[in-house]
């Protein structure tokens, strides 16, 4: 049932309809590669997801199925099992998916399970809602079978203790304290679908929720065009609905990479902020040409194409 494509319905009253589009379905040509990204050097989610694209499964499983790789991984601190917790000491998770068609669905605040891509995508095809939060989703995910898990490493809990004894926060997010793992794949019948996952800023406020699991924001698809994916500081993402914007910009003619420059340009523009802080784009369209562009130096995004799996370095405005 297509009851997931509310973004289009909020937005062409307004942004949609006073724009002309400039971009033609049929210019792009279904020559049945394949190509899968991702944000930062997460090597074995890419490469796993572009293996999968290369044995003709759809974008979307490919897409959760690449991203889990993290989420699973307790040495990422900023996804999943082993992620930051927010200031009492709770991991919460965030995810949202969105695939072909204009369905999508998403988690918010999730606590005890791992895999929340996956619920996010069990809430698209198996609830009549796109968005579930909190106890809700856990209790959601129980009823379908997730293992409850505590996502506290001791590692993790070891930094929140040492953090504790001064409680400085410095949300800057780069290297080290990155987040999110978004994931954009074209498969074989030219389809693009994405997913986006997160624990979200380490020791942020209890009930945060950022960019990542906001459709539009930390993920948006439009199949006629392309998609986009966001990562780094989402408050920011949030006030210029990002990911959607990328895509826009390329409804409006603009390639991947111009549409990512100009989008990260807007906030630089508009922010006020005297710390620095990293947000960062990756954008595919239909013909399977990406783009990447950050605020700071330092990002970088994984490209699996013609067999071939990369770790590629973003051009930055600063």
């Amino acid at each position: 049932m297509r009851r997931r494509n509310f973004i289009f319905d909020i937005f062409s009253i307004g942004i949609i309809s006073s724009m002309t589009p400039k971009i033609n379905a049929k210019e792009f040509i279904n020559n049945n590669m394949v190509r899968s990204i991702s944000t930062w050097k997460t090597t074995e989610a890419n490469l796993k997801a572009g293996l999968m694209l290369d044995k003709g499964i759809d974008g979307l499983s490919a897409a959760v199925s690449g991203v889990a790789i993290e989420e699973e991984n307790p040495k990422n601190t900023t996804v999943g099992f082993g992620g930051a917790p927010d200031r009492s000491g709770r991991v919460t998770l965030d995810a949202c998916v969105m695939n072909h068609l204009g369905d999508c669905g998403s988690v918010v605040a999730v606590e005890n399970i791992v895999n929340v891509a996956r619920l996010a995508k069990d809430v698209m095809e198996k609830t009549p809602h796109v968005m579930l939060a909190g106890k809700g989703a856990e209790e959601f995910a129980i009823s379908q079978g997730y293992e409850k898990r505590d996502l506290l490493t001791e590692k993790s809990k070891e930094d929140w203790k040492k953090w504790l004894e001064n409680e400085d926060y410095k949300p800057v997010i780069n290297i080290e304290n990155h987040d999110t793992i978004g994931m954009l794949c074209l498969d074989k019948n030219n389809n693009i679908s994405g997913a986006c996952t997160t624990s979200g800023l380490a020791y942020k406020m209890k009930g945060r929720v950022g960019d990542s699991p906001i459709i539009g924001s930390g993920l948006f698809i439009d199949n006629k065009i392309g998609g986009a994916v966001a990562t780094g500081l989402g408050e920011e993402v949030l006030k210029t609905v990002g990911s959607f914007l990328v895509v826009e910009l390329m409804r409006q003619g603009k390639s991947p990479q111009e549409a990512c420059e100009t989008a990260v340009k807007r906030i630089v523009s508009s922010n006020s902020q005297k710390n620095k802080f990293q947000v960062a784009y990756i954008a595919m369209n239909k013909n399977g040409d990406v783009g990447s562009y950050s605020v700071e130096p330092g990002f970088t995004y994984m490209d699996y194409f013609n067999g071939e799996n990369k770790e590629k370095v973003t051009e930055s405005a600063f």
